[in-house]
């Protein structure tokens, strides 16, 4: 991000741009780094485009298992604590009774 609705983006060519969110994305789809969004090129400017999309995550995958991106790109997946069973070892504070939390709620007040 650049700054003024404008952002560096690197493509599937090889080539750094220089990219305008064009006003409908502006302030409604945040883009973030390591995004993968579509930008259309301009046909008199070849170091500049425009970002016309933001896929989602869902869309991403899809378009990688369709071959539509290069096998290089590696898109983020969503990591769940759950399966690994690292929520296991988390352990809170000393339990405190309803009626002990509520004496320290009137000492607070």
């Amino acid at each position: 991000m650049l700054g003024n609705g404008r952002l560096e983006a690197m493509c599937f060519d090889g080539v750094k741009r220089l990219c305008h969110i064009r006003g409908k994305l502006r302030k409604k789809v945040w883009i973030n780094q390591a995004d993968i969004v579509l930008i259309g090129l301009r046909e008199y400017q070849d170091t500049k485009a425009d970002v016309i999309l933001k896929y989602t995550p869902d869309e991403a995958r899809n378009l990688k298992t369709y071959g539509e991106f290069p096998e290089t790109v590696r898109i983020n997946d969503t990591v769940t604590f759950v399966d690994d069973g690292l929520d296991e070892d988390i352990e809170f504070g000393d339990d405190i009774s309803e009626d002990e939390e509520a004496d320290n709620a009137v000492d607070n007040i």
